[in-house]
């Protein structure tokens, strides 16, 4: 099994407009983050986390031309807003690709993206073909088994993913400002754990890098990363701050199980 960062960004991505901050003019490409997204692989299964805004420059950088799923975590802007792209993907299969996420997630995409479910074969239109599926609990995508993670996130729900393949386990929690007792004994001891680290400032509706490191610890994975990260965060700074077995995600990082 294999993760891409596609974008460990926050909602505005790095660098942001308008800002002449250090982290902003940075060299280090590392301080160059586009809004958040993952590709989980397998074989020849490849599950696409979020759509973000940026989703089409993410696709043509790493060559991602093919998709098995979608997983959505939740719709704020940053995670959904580059969902027309999906399209492109369609090309390259006939049959619609599914998306998954939790019922309110779907509800809302279906609501935000009410043209998506028309004919596809309706003459002189291109939409995205997909198929639209609710999860409440575990489910596969090819090799992949998946289980839906709650975690709290204000104000909409929001899920992260827990990924297993041949006794591996990575899990993704790109938004969160908790994580409750249940969910950290669901994801104890799992191989890799991705969590939100957004800035060392509090913030309502995201954790702080001292909050995350505080569940990472007890969550006890073979290795950790911090990703949806602001520009308040220097690359090389925060990581000399951290644990060992704590690192920050970049863009077009790759992790192999």
């Amino acid at each position: 099994m294999q993760l891409l960062f596609l974008g460990t960004g926050t909602s505005v991505g790095v660098p942001a407009i308008g800002c002449a901050c250090a982290v902003c003019r940075s060299d280090d490409p590392r301080n160059k983050r586009l809004r958040p997204s993952v590709v989980v692989e397998s074989g020849e299964t490849r599950i696409l986390v979020d759509t973000s805004p940026d989703l089409r420059t993410q696709a043509l950088t790493h060559g991602l031309s093919r998709i098995s799923a979608v997983l959505i975590t939740h719709t704020h802007a940053d995670h959904i807003f580059g969902f027309d792209d999906v399209r492109g993907f369609n090309v390259h299969g006939a049959s619609a690709t599914p998306v998954y996420g939790i019922p309110d997630a779907i509800a809302d995409m279906r609501r935000i993206f009410p043209y998506v479910l028309g004919d596809p074969d309706e003459p002189g239109r291109y939409r995205a073909n997909v198929e639209f599926v609710e999860v409440s609990g575990r489910f596969e995508v090819g090799p992949i088994r998946i289980q839906p993670i709650p975690v709290i996130h204000h104000p909409h729900p929001t899920i992260g993913y827990l990924f297993e393949d041949a006794g591996k386990r990575i899990a993704y929690v790109p938004d969160a400002s908790d994580v409750s007792d249940e969910t950290v004994e669901m994801l104890t001891g799992v191989d890799i754990m991705i969590l939100d680290g957004l800035r060392h400032r509090p913030h309502f509706s995201h954790m702080t890098v001292e909050q995350s490191v505080g569940i990472l610890r007890r969550i006890g994975a073979g290795q950790s990363y911090l990703t949806h990260m602001c520009h308040d965060l220097d690359h090389a700074e925060t990581e000399r701050d951290l644990p060992d077995t704590i690192r920050l995600a970049y863009d077009g990082l790759v992790l192999e199980l």
